[in-house]
């Protein structure tokens, strides 16, 4: 089973001064500490509201040059057993790599197989035309073997400025 899981985490961000500040700081943020390694989170605002009235509050809490700012980061998770397995590896992956940040889970939910059906189709048809290319590069790789060997094609595989270092050698 396969779910996408969206975790609120608080970022703390300093020396701003107003709220959308506060939002594209955090976001550039988190976004640096995720990536490279979970380049594939999405990072969102995230939706606060009021617990008395109901009303829509800035993803941003702003006092004294300081924010504290509310965002979303949604993850799909493969292979899991319940969606209760699918939110602790969310939140661990996602929790390591930002330190000192609180994580909340808000939603999880089960990914359909016929998405599932359609993704595997679609990354079938990408490694088909990587196939594809990767067959040009690979005869480009046997011309340079020819070269090593002594059968020398002069320069349609070796970049101009080399050809003066090889001819010298």
């Amino acid at each position: 089973m396969n779910c996408r899981v969206v975790v609120e985490a608080a970022v703390p961000v300093y020396d701003v001064e107003t709220q959308d500040e506060a939002v594209r700081i955090a976001i550039s943020k988190t976004g640096e500490m995720l990536n490279p390694d979970l380049n594939y989170v999405e990072i969102n605002m995230g939706e606060r509201s009021c617990p008395h009235c109901g009303e829509e509050l800035e993803p941003a809490f702003l006092a004294a040059d300081e924010s504290l700012v509310a965002l979303e980061l949604e993850i799909t998770v493969f292979n899991v057993e319940r969606e209760e397995h699918a939110a602790r590896i969310a939140r661990k992956e996602i929790g390591q790599r930002l330190e000192n940040i609180p994580l909340d889970v808000l939603v999880i939910e089960q990914i359909d197989d016929e998405d599932e059906d359609e993704t595997d189709e679609d990354e079938s048809d990408e490694e088909v035309s990587s196939t594809d290319e990767s067959e040009s590069p690979s005869d480009e790789t046997d011309g340079g073997q020819d070269e090593s060997s002594g059968d020398r094609d002069d320069g349609d595989d070796v970049l101009p400025e080399f050809e003066e270092l090889i001819d010298e050698s």
